[in-house]
Order: C-alpha cells, then sequence, then structure tokens
C-alpha cells in the first residue's frame, strides 16, 4: 500500500511541477528580461497555468488528412511515458523511490533514449517537410548528445562502484561527486540539455527555420502531450544532476532530506530558464561539431583519468 501511495505522489508531484513551471517560466524570463510577465490572470498572473490548460483542453483537435493516424496520435504519448520511466527510478529521500533498481541508471539512461522515437515519429507521421526535417535534427541531436551522457557519469559509477541511484547518493556522504567529477557535470548537464531540446539547443523546433519543427502538425491536447513532457525532461534531468552529483537529499539536519532534494532540483530548473533567457542558438552543424569534437574527447579524458586514480587509490 506503501508503495501504491509513492507512485501516485511522484505522479502528482511532478505532473503539477511541469503545469506550475509555464508559469515560473514566464516569470523568471520576465524578471531576468526586465518586464512584466503574466500579471492579469488572478494574482501574480497564476491562473495563467489554468487558462493555458483550459485553452487545450478546448481547442480543436485536428488531425491532418494527409498524417499516418495511429503514429501521429501514439507519438505524443511517447515522450510523456518515458519521462514518467524515467522518474520511478530517482530516490527522493530514504526509502522514497519508486522502483530501487540496482541497475537504475541503466534504466533511465534507456528511458531518455526512447523520447528520441516521439519526435521522430512525430515528424514521419505528420506527412510535412518541415515537420520531418525537424524530427531527423532531433533524433540526431538526442542519439549524439546521449553518447556523451552516458559516458559522463562512468566516473560516478567508478567511484560509487554501482549502478544503484540510492547507493551513489550514499556515496557522497563527505563529498559530492560535482567535487570530484567537475568535468563529468558539466558534460552530463550540457547532454542534458540537448537531450530536452531547450535552449540554445531547441535547434529541432527552431521556429525562424521550421515553423515549429516535429510539432508542426499538432494541435489541442496532442500538443499539450509534448509541451508537458518537455517540462517533465527538465524535472527529470535536474533530479538526476542533484542525485548524481550534488548529494541527492543529502543535506543539513535542520530540514527534512526530500525538502533539500527538491530545493536542489528548483534550482537546476531556473538553470535551464536562464540558458534560455540568455544565450543564442547555435547552426545545427556547430552544435553537433561541438558535440563530437569536443565533448566527445573531453569526456573519454575524463573517463581514463578517473580509472587511473581510482586504480592508483586501491592499489
Amino acid at each position: 500500500m506503501q508503495h501504491i501511495w509513492i507512485v501516485l505522489g511522484v505522479l502528482f508531484v511532478f505532473l503539477n511541477i511541469a503545469a506550475g513551471l509555464i508559469w515560473v517560466e514566464r516569470r523568471l524570463l520576465a524578471l531576468w528580461q526586465d518586464r512584466l510577465g503574466p500579471n492579469r490572470a488572478g494574482p501574480l498572473g497564476l491562473f495563467i497555468v489554468l487558462a493555458d490548460t483550459l485553452k487545450l483542453f478546448f481547442k480543436e483537435d485536428w488531425i491532418p488528412p494527409f498524417a499516418d493516424k495511429q503514429v501521429f496520435v501514439l507519438a505524443p504519448a511517447i515522450v510523456v511515458a518515458s519521462v514518467l520511466m524515467g522518474l520511478a527510478v530517482i530516490p527522493f529521500a530514504p526509502g522514497i523511490v519508486v522502483a530501487d533498481l540496482n541497475v537504475g541508471l541503466l534504466f533511465f539512461l534507456a528511458m531518455s533514449s526512447l523520447g528520441a522515437y516521439s519526435i521522430v515519429l512525430g515528424g514521419w507521421a505528420s506527412n510535412n517537410k518541415y515537420s520531418l526535417l525537424g524530427a531527423l535534427r532531433g533524433a540526431s541531436q538526442m542519439i549524439a548528445y546521449e553518447v556523451f551522457m552516458g559516458l559522463s557519469v562512468m566516473g560516478v559509477v567508478m567511484l560509487s562502484k554501482s549502478f544503484n541511484l540510492t547507493a551513489i547518493v550514499e556515496a557522497q556522504q563527505h563529498v559530492w561527486f560535482v567535487v570530484t567529477q567537475p568535468v563529468g557535470f558539466i558534460i552530463f548537464f550540457i547532454a542534458g540539455v540537448a537531450e530536452t531540446h531547450r535552449l540554445p539547443f531547441d535547434i529541432p523546433e527552431a521556429e525562424s527555420e521550421l515553423i515549429a519543427g516535429f510539432h508542426a502538425e499538432y494541435s489541442g491536447m496532442k500538443f499539450g502531450m509534448f509541451f508537458i513532457g518537455e517540462y517533465l525532461g527538465i524535472s527529470l534531468i535536474s533530479a538526476m544532476t542533484v542525485t548524481m552529483f550534488f548529494g541527492g537529499w543529502l543535506g543539513p539536519g535542520f530540514l527534512p532530506p526530500v525538502v533539500w532534494f527538491f530545493l536542489k532540483t528548483f534550482a537546476f530548473i531556473a538553470l535551464f530558464i536562464l540558458l534560455r533567457a540568455s544565450l543564442p542558438r547555435p547552426r545545427y552543424d556547430q552544435l553537433l561539431g561541438y558535440g563530437w569534437k569536443i565533448l566527445l574527447p573531453l569526456v573519454l579524458v575524463n573517463l581514463l583519468v578517473t580509472g587511473a586514480i581510482a586504480l592508483w587509490i586501491r592499489s
């Protein structure tokens, strides 16, 4: 029974975080860009989330006659399902985890990879050249940066001697892995931004080039699922960054462990939004070149040095 309550609690909390980020992002962008932001619908514009949700529910849910209907409908559901599955292995506090798997890290990487199917299938099923171009961009971007994301956390695995996320958090009792693995952290976070195709890496959408990219033909709640999936992805990558490199729930005893976890997670969510407010979008070839020519050598050197130090300490 307790396990069911944990599952329902994770779903409730993260789906509400994803909805609330609509308001949070607009308010933070307004603050950083010296403008008002949402301020009409309800106090401080809080009802803007409700207004957006009602609009999506009542907007015409149109399926283009030239689209592949079954795949077109399935694609938005894949991104939400894959992100929610990834959240299942994250320990929020001692004993508060949906599935405490021995291979939790590998499961997270597998689920994050499945998000590429959503983009590819959505762009292909739309039967629109702009959507297909966005899907191809998104697939190559996610596959490329998935390689760097996986390699960047191998140093953490070496130091903690486990793929279990709870064990990785407990291994940071004395020092967070961001101290011993700063290169791994930086590459993991960059890869996470690219995985969620958030600015400055929103090249699969690139409104100035591809209208709206892979979801150009989507409307109503199908578009809403892509939207929610993106915010859930931000929350997942932020939570995973905290788990892998910032001690997870660990913190001074004057606050409960779960509070420390969410405080750290919200700090990284704010960083995601700050990137959108401050950085320009690179060209598509620059993005892939940056990954293969700079990040790949860096992450391999980091892996080699970490392995050498670990062997030296054990000997």
